[in-house]
């Protein structure tokens, strides 16, 4: 076998304790893969069968776009001076502007103790349950009278929302065809770029041509479009055959493989090796129940294990703390450091980072397959040290001296501070914990994984805004 980056790597982990149920589904995709090229059997990915599972992915997409839209909200109503007046936060941050954001960030934690549900209902289940909860949310933020009420709802929202993130990249990865499952599966993240454009651009228009408390509470309601989407797409998006044959509803399973990877064709030979393949993966591993979840002992039961949580626990807390939190969240209020005090400038500024974000994530997601992760990450965080770095000195230099080359030089490396993180990192945070764990740690690691960095993300949104207010640049 030819070593590369990334099996270097992997030795480096001394899998003293690995097995058969250690085999990642990427080689079980790779085997069925190997197998229909073999037979000449591989499946036309044009025909019907195909193309009514990319439209139904498409629906389960927009749960990405839902979380992106998020991102990029607050963001950009923080600074309208109507948001601010009706729940009394003041221009220059405040102990309630930070806890409005990091509030989303336990919503998320507390969401994550609850993912085994995807196993108890069903993958399908809790993507419309979880964007269902996200319609009510979302109703209920727009109308919150009080700033408490509206923590509130962004709480349960962030919850909900954490509930269907959580299960649609899982219903994914099980019903994409497997020749195709990296391609389908992929895309899921980068779709997240998608609702941040959409948002930053629909606040920038309703700031442009809407008065009064209209300006930012519209924003607010149209955050229910999307999973709205999702919801009234339920009765198209089908169950994963993995979780089917799981209940001993096999011949449902069969069906689905029939109708979307075999195009309907009932005797190609890619029904029986999938159906073969999922019983014997579950005969090693099953499906999990909320005892399981809850038992973490097999996470630190050797030295290997303790290792490679200690990489899990590092990646998710350093992915918080490495700068595009306060980028992607402040970005309209670190740009008033610089002079930039017109608002419908700072939201199209905003817009823009959220373009640039998308072509770079794209770009990176395929760059990642080919360079490697390990080269991909080294250089991502050496050019996020370099951006910063000008960064402070620019911000620095603008307020004591008033320097406009400053200004001009902090807001472009801004954006190159954006695209470098966008083609590193973001391609990375859905894969790298579940690439380097084993099947049956993968599961509470990838829960591990999550309350770090929820808890991360908490103390990092919740500082920023007095931190911005009372250190400026030295944040």
């Amino acid at each position: 076998m030819e070593v590369t980056e990334e099996t270097k790597t992997t030795t480096a982990y001394e899998y003293e304790d690995r097995k058969a149920s250690d085999v990642p589904g990427a080689d079980a995709g790779c085997a069925i893969a190997a197998t229909l090229q073999e037979a000449h059997a591989v499946p036309n990915p044009w025909a019907w069968g195909h193309v009514q599972l990319y439209l139904v992915c498409a629906i389960v997409y927009l749960c990405s776009t839902m979380n992106g839209y998020d991102g990029s909200l607050m963001g950009s109503i923080n600074i309208m001076p109507e948001y601010q007046d009706y729940y009394h936060l003041g221009p220059n941050g405040s102990a309630g502007t930070g806890l409005v954001f990091s509030i989303f960030n336990i919503g998320q934690m507390i969401g994550a103790l609850f993912t085994w549900c995807n196993d108890w209902r069903g993958r399908k289940f809790m993507v419309i349950f979880g964007c269902a909860g996200v319609v009510a949310c979302a109703i209920f933020t727009a109308t919150a009278p009080t700033l408490g009420s509206f923590i509130g709802a962004r709480f349960l929202l962030s919850f909900f929302s954490t509930l269907a993130s959580s299960a649609a990249p899982l219903l994914l990865v099980e019903v994409a065809p497997p020749l195709l499952r990296g391609s389908v599966a992929g895309g899921y993240n980068t779709l997240y770029y998608m609702g941040s454009i959409i948002a930053t651009f629909t606040i920038y228009g309703c700031n442009l041509h809407l008065d009064g408390n209209i300006k930012w509470r519209l924003s607010l309601w149209l955050q229910a479009v999307c999973p709205g989407l999702v919801v009234l797409g339920c009765w198209f998006i089908p169950e994963s055959p993995r979780w089917l044959i799981a209940k001993g509803r096999h011949e449902e399973a069969r069906a689905f493989l029939v109708k979307h990877h075999a195009n309907g064709d009932p005797n190609h030979p890619i029904v029986a090796v999938e159906m073969r393949e999922i019983e014997e993966s579950l005969s090693r591993g099953g499906i999990r129940t909320a005892r399981d979840y809850f038992n973490i002992k097999a996470l630190f039961k050797s030295h290997s294990r303790r290792y490679r949580m200690l990489l899990v626990i590092s990646w998710s807390w350093f992915m918080q703390f490495s700068g595009n939190n306060v980028a992607s969240y402040y970005l309209p209020t670190m740009i008033k450091a610089v002079g930039i005090t017109s608002v419908p400038m700072a939201q199209l500024l905003n817009g823009i980072y959220a373009v640039t974000g998308w072509i770079a994530a794209s770009i990176g997601a395929r760059c990642h397959d080919v360079v490697g992760r390990r080269k991909m990450f080294l250089f991502s965080t050496g050019g996020m040290v370099i951006c910063l770095a000008i960064i402070t000195g620019a911000t620095a230099r603008y307020q004591i001296a008033h320097d406009v080359q400053a200004s001009s030089a902090m807001i472009a490396f801004i954006f190159i501070f954006g695209v470098v993180f966008a083609v590193g990192y973001t391609p990375m945070q859905p894969v790298y914990s579940p690439e380097i764990l084993a099947n049956d740690m993968r599961a509470n690691g990838v829960m591990v994984s999550s309350i770090t960095s929820g808890c991360a993300g908490f103390v990092n949104t919740f500082a920023a805004p007095l931190a911005m207010q009372n250190i400026t640049y030295w944040l």
